[in-house]
This record gives structure tokens, C-alpha cells and sequence, in this order.
């Protein structure tokens, strides 16, 4: 029963009248919110998806809200989740191409009468299209009324069934398409949102790979926290995977999609740009650039791949990065052979015109600034017979009127590039102008440049003056080699400078273009250049030349030469050195009040920076322009202009007496300046013999700890040696008192004795050396001494007077130690003494005692012998007293010296306090220069704060 009332609304019946298509939407929409079976359900979904294109407004109208029920209660049944999204996308979607439906039941759909379509109102195609625009974004509000809408469709992605997964990825690209902002919010907040659609790119069905690209595009233009999360989702891996499968440059659309979004994730993005280079990743970018030696029929697609991947270069290497990210993406590609790989490139045949020119400004980026990648580009050739210069090559192609405009301005820009910040490279290009190093043989760098200075071509005049300009951007010594360049007009004509020919040209009356260029070139050429400014104001007809261009009333197009003569006068007066007496700057000052007048002068000088093509070159330092009548300004000049104006209108309305006064506060400021440089140099010489008496102390300290050390390993060799006496003092008590018991055990004790006695000869020898040992040290001292004496004198030239004091005082305790030691070792040689004494006298005792009657003839042999041993102890006993008598001797020798060391001491004492005295009045004096070097800061402030009343803030240092 209800699937024939189905039937019924569908099939159209002939009988009755026709219900029209929103009646026929309206009972789908019905037949959805009701039914309660899947089938009907299905059914009628499938219906409204086959009228959604034709019946866009009716069924985005009438049945979205019942489409987004079924994606949340029907999760079950992927065919009808299909039908649905399908749905959403077609009415969302504001694409013009009708893609094919998947479905077999397109024939389901009943022929509608054309009376239920929105009237067909004859309006133009452009029209219909906005309109088309505005209904998918009022759908794309509607559906985002909602952000759980968004949130439930990433859920669905998650699906893996084809019907489900690829019509989402395609709804949620028109919803990006048409509302970026708001989508990419709510992706943003939801949980692993940018993490399932990263997972598209895995997928093994192409086409939603590709389509999860384009939606991968969409999400990431403009937001700079979606590209970071989906960089970190090892996006970077992924699509150049991707890339290499498919071919790279030989690749489809499919590497053009994975191009353009790297291009998004990495323009503007400093942080995904450090992560692609800390990956190595510009590393996996060379390949893409071998190109055979067969360069002819390059496809379509395969020069759109090719530009994309040198845009992405360009991206690492803009200007606008920061500069230390480029110069490390400028090191990692010469190091990888990526800038090689272009350089061949640049100098192969065959190679697409637009390819050729977007590889020569990539080179540009890639060596701008970075004086190894510069050095690299100016040894390559081309491979030619004779090998030529790559660069001579390319300025061929720029001052050729034949060539594109676009390569022209790629060339230039090369060159320039080559020459920032490149000092060495502007000396090679001005070495070629130079005599001696003009070759007649072959075609160098500098004849081409002055070939398209005076060409014919207006627009070679400008590219060669602007480059020849770049040769002397911020390099004084080249322009004054520039100087000494002549050139021979014609023949039998003396020759001329270069400076003069220029001014020559500029006479004539030449094209705005070249006339232009030539007057950027004189300004940058004569700026912060004194020696330039006498040279071109020596011809006495270039100052009446432009006071008369200033001067005169012209239109429109010549006010831009005016105000640069302006310029070049200006400059002549600010940067005047007064050398020539007719030009100096206070005369050129009368003729521009005489003729021109001031404020008429700087009106003029005004409309430079008024000029529309001003604004536009000053933005970026690459020159592009739709035509060449609009190339009028390099990006370097208009920095030359912005920091010259103010100065020269300042210069411009100054009078001679505020000259003169500021003539001398200069004077007064350079003398003050110079007696702060001196003292500042007596001050570091003061610091660095601070330094050296500062080290020269460590070490006399580190001495004094090592002498220390020694002292104290001398301390406990003795108070062992007590403590071996000791002991042998013990054992021949006790011997002595065992001789007297018997007769028989005397032998023993003897022989024990002797024993000991040899014990005490050998303690004797020790005390010795240790007295020998203690003389040395002793002398050591001394030379201690003498050495800080010499360096006390030192001391007295600096401030250091307190260290060298405390050294002395320690040195005295450290002479009074020792003495006291030497006392201590005097007393314990005579303890030893006395003590040999007695062990000597009470041997004599043992000897001497009475044999007993019953002792048998052997024991008087045995108390001979004893005797006679006794006779020899006693004999070396003496010899060892006249060594201790010698000692004694050595000991008060030792004991003068000390007193002699004592007395030497209380002279450096007396020494020490005139030091500090001196010291104390160098303090004083180096007091009395600060105060002096304070009192001169004060008044150069003051000068200071008169030039600014003066309104002079540019010149002078510390006035920014």
C-alpha cells in the first residue's frame, strides 16, 4: 500500500493534473520525516537527490533539515547515509559541471513539469552564476547553523564504505569552499578533527586520496594553526611520497594538487618552513628538477608541475622570510646540489619560455644575500665555444629588445640579487669598465651594460642603468672607481667619463624612461660620495641644466624628472665638500632660492614619493610590472629616496649661520669625542696591567701554597723520627738493665747497643740532610722575596696596592714560621744529643761492670772484644758530636740569614706603605679625570639639545 501511493507520486500518472515540483519535494520531504520503514525512507532520499540539481532552491528549501536527521539516526545503512550527502552536495556545491551519479536509479525521477523550476527570467550567464553562489552560501549558513552538523560529518568520514566516505570528503570541500573561516573553526576544536582528515591521504582508493588533497587545500588556506597541525601529521612525508609515485614533474594533476597544498602549508608560515627544513625535506626536492637533455614537447601539465615546484622554493627563500631562515634554506640547498641542479636549468636548451623564466628568479631568491651561493653563480658557464659567463649570458638577454619583457625582468632582478650586500661581486662587474682589465677579445659584463646604457631602446637604457646602479649600492670605493671609466663616443674625439656621457644623455631630451633611469643611476652613483659630487658639479653645465628642468612648468609625465633633478641637486648640496669655490653649498643654495625658490624646490622634490609606481616598487625588491611603460622605480632607489628626502629639505631651508654653528658644535664634538677616545685608552691600559698583576699574584700565591705543602710533609717526617727514637730509646732501656743480671747476656746487650747506636748514626744522617734540605728552602725564600719586591714596584703604577700588601704580610708570617721551626729542629738536635749521651755514658757502665769469679776464660775474651767495640762506638760517637758541633754552626749561619731576611722584610714594609701612598694619588687623579670625562658629557648633552632647537636631529650621533 505504501509503496504504490509511492509509485503514485512518482510515476506520474497520465490522468489528472501534474503536481508541480515543489508539491512533488514537498510529499518527499513528508514521505522522509514519516515513514517508518528503511526502504520508503531510502526511496524517497534517492528522489530528492536525482531533482536537487534541477530543483536546487526547493529541495535545499524544504528537506535539509530532515537530510542532517537521517545522517544522525541512520547510521546503520550506508547506501541511504550516500543518498543523503549526495544531496547536501548538490545543493551546496556552486560548481557549474553536473557530475555523474553513482546510483542506477536516475530513472526513478518523474519528468516535472518546467513550471515548478524557478521561472526562466532571461538574465545573463554572469548573473545566473552569482546567483548560483549566493544560494550555496545561504545553504552553507544554514547548514552551519548547527556546528554539531560539521562535527557529524567528520564522524562520518571516519566510515570506510566508499558510498559514505568519498561524498562526505566532497560536502565538506564546498562547505570549506564557500564559508573557509567558520569551518575551519569548528574543525579546529574538535577532537582529532585535522587528524581523520589527514587519514584521507592513506587511503587506497584513489580518487578519495585526490579528492581528500582538494579538501586538504581548502582547509589550510589562510590559517596558520591548521597548517602547523596538519604539518605535524607528517603531511610533509606524505605528499612528497605522493609526488615520487606519481611521477613528480612527469606527474598528473594529482602532484600539481600535492604542489599547491605544500605551497599552502608552507607560504607565510615561518614555523612549518623550520620544520620542512629540519626534516631534510629540501633535500627530496632536487630530483624534481633533473630534466633530460631532451627538452622538446614538454606537456602542459608537466610546465604546470614545473613552475609550481620552483614557487615552492621561492616560498623558502622569499625576502619576506625572516633573514636568518633564509640564509639556512639558501646554505641546505647549495649543499644538497639543489641550486646546481637550476643553474643547469638556467643554461639548458629547449626549456619553455615561462619555465626559463621562473627558474632564473628563483636562482635570484636562492643566491640573494648569501655570499657563497653568489660566489657559486658567478663560476657557472654556459656551455658555448668559448664558454661565456652565466651572467654575461643573461644581461645579453636583458638589454635585448627582443626578448620577452617578463625574462628581461627576470634578468634583472638575477642581477641584482647577485650584487646584494655582494661587495665582491660589484668590484668584479666595475673591474670590466675599468682599462686594464678591458678584454678587446671577448664581451664582459660591463661593455654590455654600458652597450644598453646608450642603446636606442629605452627600456634597455633603464634595466642597465638600474643594474649598473646595484654595482654601487652602498660601496664608496666602487663608486669612486667608476670614476676613472672613459669612453670613446667617436672617433677623433678625446674621450669622455662616464659620469659626464650620462649627464650628456640626460641633456638631450631622451625618452621619460631613460631619462629616469639615468637620473636613479647619478643619485645613487654620487650619494654619500663628496668625490662624486665635485666630479659632476666640474662641468659647469649640469647645475644650470637641472635648476633649469626644476624650474620650468611641464606636464604630467616630466613632473617625475623634476622632482628627481630635485633629488640629484639636493644631493649635490648635502654631500658637497665646499671643494669647488663656484659651487659650494651655500652658493648653490642662493640659486635654488633665486631661480626655483625653496619651497617650490621642495614641492618638487615631493613628487617622487607621490608617484603611484613609487608606492607599488617599494613594496618587494623583485621589479614586476604589467608593462614596460610602467617600469619606472627600483625597490633599492626608493629606500635611497625615503632616507634622502628629509635630510636634503632640511639642508635645502638651513642658513649660513646655523651652517657655522653647527660647523662648530661638529668641531667641539669631534674634539670632546677624541679626548674620550684617549681616556678610554688610558683606561684599558689600566685594565689590562691590572690583569697581569692579578695573574702575577695567582701565582705567587699558588708558590706559597706549595711551599706550605712542603712544610707540612717536613713536620711529619720528624714527628715519625721522634717516634722511631722513642722506640729505640725504650728497647735499650730495657736491654741495659737486662746486662746487668748476668755476665753471660753482656755480649747481647752489646750487640744490641751497637745495634741502636748504628740506628742513632743513621737518625744523624737524616737531621742531616733535612738541615741541608731546610738551607735550600731557605735560600728559596729569599728569591721569594727579591721576586716580590720587583713585583711591588709594579703594583705601584696601578691600583692594586691592597693585594700587594696583603701579599707581603702573609710572606712575613710565612719567614716567621719558618724561623720557628728552624728553633724547634735547633732544640730537637740538642734533645738528640743529650740523649746519645747518656745511652753512650750507660753503655761505659755496662762495659765497666766486675766479672764474677766463675766465669770461665772465654766470657774475658768475649768482654775484650766488647771492650774494643765499645772503643770503636765511642770513637764514631765523637765524630758524630764534631757533626753536631758543625750543625750547630750551619744553624746560627741559617739564623743570621733569617735575620738578615726579617730586615730585608721591614725595608719592603716601608717600600709597601710609600706604594700605597702613590696609589692612593693615582686614585685621586683617575677620580679627578672622571669627574672631568662626567663634566664633558654634560656639556656635549647640552650641545646636543641646542642642535635639536636648532631642528637639526639626522646628523650627529645618538640623535635617532
Amino acid at each position: 500500500m505504501t509503496m504504490n501511493f509511492f509509485r503514485g507520486v512518482m510515476g506520474g500518472q497520465p490522468a489528472g493534473p501534474q503536481p508541480t515540483g515543489a508539491e512533488t519535494i514537498h510529499k518527499l520531504c513528508d514521505r522522509v520525516a514519516s515513514s517508518t520503514l528503511l526502504e520508503d525512507r531510502r526511496d524517497a532520499v534517492r528522489a530528492l537527490k536525482s531533482l536537487s540539481k534541477k530543483y536546487r532552491l526547493e529541495v535545499g528549501t524544504q528537506a535539509m533539515d530532515h537530510l542532517i536527521h537521517i545522517l544522525q539516526t541512520d547510521r546503520s545503512d550506508s547506501e541511504i547515509l550516500g543518498y543523503a550527502l549526495d544531496t547536501l552536495y548538490n545543493i551546496i556545491c556552486n560548481d557549474e559541471e553536473e557530475e555523474q551519479d553513482e546510483s542506477e536509479d536516475m530513472a526513478a525521477a518523474p519528468p516535472i513539469p518546467v513550471s515548478g523550476k524557478h521561472k526562466n527570467v532571461p538574465v545573463s550567464d554572469e548573473n545566473a552564476q552569482k546567483h548560483e553562489e549566493d544560494l550555496g552560501v545561504l545553504f552553507t549558513d544554514k547548514f552551519l547553523g548547527d556546528s554539531e552538523s560539521v562535527t557529524l560529518l567528520l564522524t562520518l568520514l571516519e566510515e570506510f564504505d566508499f558510498h559514505v566516505r568519498w561524498p562526505g570528503v566532497k560536502l565538506l570541500t564546498a562547505l570549506l569552499k564557500n564559508q573557509c573561516n567558520q569551518v575551519q573553526g569548528v574543525i579546529l576544536v574538535s577532537p582529532m578533527g585535522v587528524s581523520r582528515l589527514m587519514d584521507l591521504l592513506a587511503d587506497s582508493r584513489e580518487v578519495i586520496r585526490n579528492d581528500g588533497l582538494l579538501l586538504l587545500q581548502q582547509l589550510t588556506k589562510g590559517n596558520a594553526a591548521i597548517q602547523k597541525i596538519v604539518a605535524f601529521e607528517n603531511a610533509f612525508e606524505r605528499l612528497l611520497d605522493i609526488i615520487t609515485e606519481e611521477g613528480s614533474s612527469d606527474g598528473g594533476i594529482v602532484v600539481e594538487d600535492c604542489l599547491l597544498l605544500l605551497v599552502n602549508l608552507l607560504k607565510n608560515n615561518s614555523s612549518n618552513q623550520n620544520f620542512f627544513k629540519e626534516g631534510s625535506y629540501i633535500q627530496r626536492m632536487k630530483p624534481w628538477f633533473e630534466v633530460g637533455d631532451d627538452n622538446s614537447g614538454w606537456s602542459a601539465q608537466k610546465v604546470t608541475n614545473l613552475h609550481l615546484m620552483l614557487q615552492l622554493v621561492r616560498v623558502m627563500v622569499s625576502p619576506v622570510n625572516s633573514p636568518g631562515a633564509t640564509s639556512s634554506c639558501q646554505k641546505s640547498m647549495y649543499q644538497c646540489g639543489l641550486l646546481q641542479q637550476l643553474c643547469t636549468i638556467l643554461m639548458a636548451t629547449g626549456v619553455p619560455a615561462d619555465i626559463l623564466t621562473e627558474t632564473i628568479n628563483t636562482v635570484s631568491e636562492v643566491i640573494r644575500g648569501s655570499q657563497i651561493n653568489q660566489d657559486y653563480f658567478a663560476s657557472v658557464n654556459a656551455p658555448s665555444n668559448p664558454p661565456r659567463p652565466a651572467i654575461v649570458v643573461l644581461l645579453m638577454s636583458m638589454v635585448n629588445e627582443r626578448q620577452p619583457f617578463v625574462l628581461r625582468c627576470a634578468v634583472l632582478y638575477c642581477f641584482q640579487c647577485f650584487l646584494y650586500k655582494n661587495q665582491k661581486g660589484q668590484g668584479e662587474i666595475v673591474a670590466t669598465l675599468l682599462p686594464s682589465t678591458i678584454d678587446a677579445n671577448s664581451i664582459s659584463a660591463g661593455q654590455l651594460l654600458c652597450g644598453g646604457l646608450f642603446s636606442a631602446d629605452s627600456l634597455s637604457n633603464w634595466c642597465a642603468a638600474v643594474a649598473l646602479a646595484h654595482a654601487l649600492q652602498d660601496n664608496l670605493t666602487q663608486k669612486e672607481q667608476l670614476l676613472r671609466v672613459q669612453l670613446a663616443t667617436s672617433l677623433g674625439k678625446p674621450p669622455v667619463s662616464l659620469l659626464q656621457q650620462c649627464t650628456n644623455i640626460l641633456s638631450q631630451g631622451s625618452k621619460v624612461q631613460t631619462r629616469v633611469g639615468l637620473l636613479m643611476l647619478l643619485c645613487t652613483w654620487i650619494s654619500n660620495c663628496p668625490i662624486a659630487v665635485t666630479h659632476f658639479l666640474h662641468n659647469q653645465e649640469n647645475v644650470p641644466f637641472l635648476t633649469g628642468q626644476i624650474s620650468e612648468n611641464l606636464g604630467e609625465d616630466e613632473r617625475l624628472v623634476q622632482g628627481l633633478c630635485a633629488l640629484l641637486l639636493g644631493i649635490c648640496i648635502y654631500y658637497n665638500d665646499n671643494s669647488l669655490e663656484n659651487y659650494t653649498k651655500e652658493k648653490l643654495k642662493q640659486l635654488i632660492e633665486k631661480r626655483i625658490g625653496k619651497e617650490n624646490f621642495v614641492e618638487k622634490l615631493g613628487f617622487v614619493t607621490k608617484h603611484e609606481l613609487y608606492s607599488r616598487a617599494a613594496q618587494k625588491p623583485q621589479p614586476i610590472f604589467p608593462s614596460p611603460e610602467q617600469m619606472l622605480f627600483d625597490h633599492e632607489f626608493t629606500k635611497l629616496v625615503k632616507e634622502l628626502e628629509g635630510v636634503i629639505t632640511k639642508a635645502v631651508h638651513k642658513t649660513s649661520e646655523e651652517e657655522k654653528k653647527e660647523e662648530e658644535v661638529k668641531k667641539t664634538l669631534e674634539q670632546h669625542d677624541s679626548i674620550v677616545i684617549q681616556y678610554k685608552d688610558l683606561i684599558r691600559d689600566q685594565d689590562t696591567q691590572i690583569q697581569e698583576l692579578r695573574e702575577q699574584v695567582s701565582t705567587l700565591t699558588l708558590n706559597s701554597e706549595q711551599m706550605q705543602n712542603q712544610v707540612t710533609q717536613q713536620q711529619s717526617q720528624i714527628q715519625q723520627h721522634k717516634d722511631q727514637y722513642n722506640i729505640l730509646k725504650l728497647k735499650l732501656g730495657k736491654d741495659s738493665q737486662g746486662l746487668s743480671s748476668s755476665q753471660g747476656e753482656g755480649a747481647h746487650v752489646n750487640g744490641l747497643h751497637s745495634e741502636e747506636l748504628g740506628q742513632l748514626r743513621e737518625e744523624v744522617e737524616e737531621l742531616r740532610r733535612q738541615h741541608t734540605l731546610q738551607h735550600t728552602q731557605l735560600s728559596d725564600k729569599d728569591s721569594l722575596i727579591n721576586t716580590l719586591r720587583c713585583g711591588a714596584a709594579a703594583a705601584a703604577q696601578t691600583a692594586e696596592g691592597g693585594a700587594g700588601g696583603s701579599d707581603n704580610t702573609e710572606l712575613l708570617g710565612e719567614v716567621e714560621s719558618l724561623r720557628s721551626r728552624v728553633q724547634a729542629q735547633c732544640a730537637e738536635i740538642s734533645q738528640l744529643q743529650t740523649e746519645r749521651l747518656e745511652l753512650i755514658r750507660r753503655a761505659e757502665a755496662v762495659s765497666s761492670a766486675p766479672a764474677s769469679s766463675s766465669e770461665s776464660s772465654a766470657d774475658t775474651v768475649k768482654v775484650s772484644e766488647l771492650e774494643s767495640r765499645l772503643a770503636a762506638q765511642t770513637t764514631e760517637t765523637e765524630r758524630l758530636k764534631e757533626e753536631c758541633r758543625g750543625l750547630r754552626e750551619g744553624h746560627a749561619g741559617l739564623e743570621q740569614q733569617l735575620a738578615s731576611a726579617q730586615s730585608t722584610v721591614a725595608i719592603e714594609q716601608t717600600e709597601k706603605t710609600k706604594l700605597q701612598q702613590e696609589v692612593q694619588e693615582s686614585k685621586k687623579e683617575q677620580d679627578d679625570l672622571l669627574m672631568l670625562l662626567a663634566d664633558q658629557d654634560q656639556k656635549i648633552l647640552n650641545l646636543k639639545q641646542r642642535l635639536r632647537d636648532l631642528g637639526e636631529t639626522g646628523w650627529f650621533p645618538g640623535a635617532l
